[in-house]
């Protein structure tokens, strides 16, 4: 039988004269591998770049929760790939690792088993900060503070502990030692005591929605803890961005979700949609973001594309 050839499509990602040299260097060495993605709703209106194609910097530290309670809308994946997004375009990012599963560690290639010292023992026992903190591999401006499954138990120890809401924030007020535009926080699918000292300790809340029936289903939950939270433990609270994430642009499911999200939060939601996209789910298998591991895929320039919105939004 003659030989059958299998002709694989493959395409170039076009360069942006906004990015840096790090994202052009990565985007030039790398064809995306990714079968092309069913079409994403235009974004209109794009945030600007300035004079020189560079990213601002914020005034003052960010420090951004990014939590939801239902678990699987890519609170972790939005994390990761956002972080990633902001360092390589010269953001100082520090990733705190929150969840006792500790897969953002893992997407960034930080060691988080055994007796490695993690977020656990800044809460409960008051290691500082600067004592398990890590540079990413290859990312000279992303750093992660690493989780391991000894959080797990930090719901418990933490109930009978002075100030027990404020422990992230007093550890991250005390840390001494590389000074970061951005901290995302990565909480874990609860409303508990891990959840509620990220809110504590941050200034923003993102909402990672996922695109399908259930995506609003105890949202109210979620916002009425941040009310509570911002009247009684901070008051400077805001939730400042939502991100819709595993949108299928081939069912109407998806779009009406979108359009439901839009219409109730208005200039909150992000103009960016994240699509589904194997590569976001293997590149944590790797030990890397998506942002290195296939930065020509169609889930890569979208968090591109997120990052730049959240670099250029100031906080209300």
């Amino acid at each position: 039988m003659p030989r059958v050839e299998r002709i694989t499509n493959v395409t170039q990602t076009p360069l942006n004269p906004g990015d840096s040299p790090l994202v052009r260097e990565a985007l030039n060495s790398v064809v995306s591998r990714e079968t092309p993605a069913a079409q994403l709703p235009a974004q209109e209106g794009a945030a600007p770049e300035r004079a020189d194609g560079s990213w601002p910097k914020p005034a003052k530290c960010r420090v951004i929760a990014v939590a939801n309670q239902k678990g699987g809308v890519g609170k972790t994946t939005t994390s990761v790939n956002i972080a990633a997004a902001l360092s390589m375009n010269g953001e100082r990012v520090l990733v705190v690792d929150l969840d006792p599963q500790g897969n953002a560690s893992t997407a960034l290639a930080t060691e988080h088993r055994g007796d490695i010292p993690d977020v656990y023992q800044v809460l409960v026992d008051d290691l500082p900060l600067a004592d398990i903190v890590k540079q990413v591999p290859e990312m000279p401006n992303l750093y992660c503070a690493p989780a391991t499954i000894d959080l797990a138990g930090a719901e418990i120890e933490l109930v009978s502990l002075v100030a027990r809401e404020a422990r992230l924030r007093r550890a991250l007020a005390a840390y001494e030692g590389i000074d970061f535009d951005y901290i995302i926080i990565d909480c874990p699918p609860s409303l508990g005591l891990l959840t509620v000292n990220a809110l504590v300790a941050a200034d923003e809340v993102m909402i990672p929605i996922q695109c399908e029936y259930y995506a609003l289903e105890g949202l109210g939950q979620l916002l009425r803890n941040v009310d509570l939270i911002k009247a009684h433990l901070n008051p400077t609270l805001s939730l400042s961005t939502i991100v819709l994430t595993m949108y299928d642009g081939r069912t109407r499911l998806a779009s009406q979700v979108a359009d439901e999200v839009r219409a109730h939060f208005g200039e909150t939601v992000l103009r960016t949609v994240i699509p589904r996209s194997v590569r976001l789910s293997e590149a944590p298998s790797y030990g890397q973001s998506v942002m290195t591991y296939d930065p020509g895929s169609s889930g890569a320039m979208a968090y591109m594309d997120a990052a730049r919105e959240i670099a250029h939004r100031a906080l209300v």
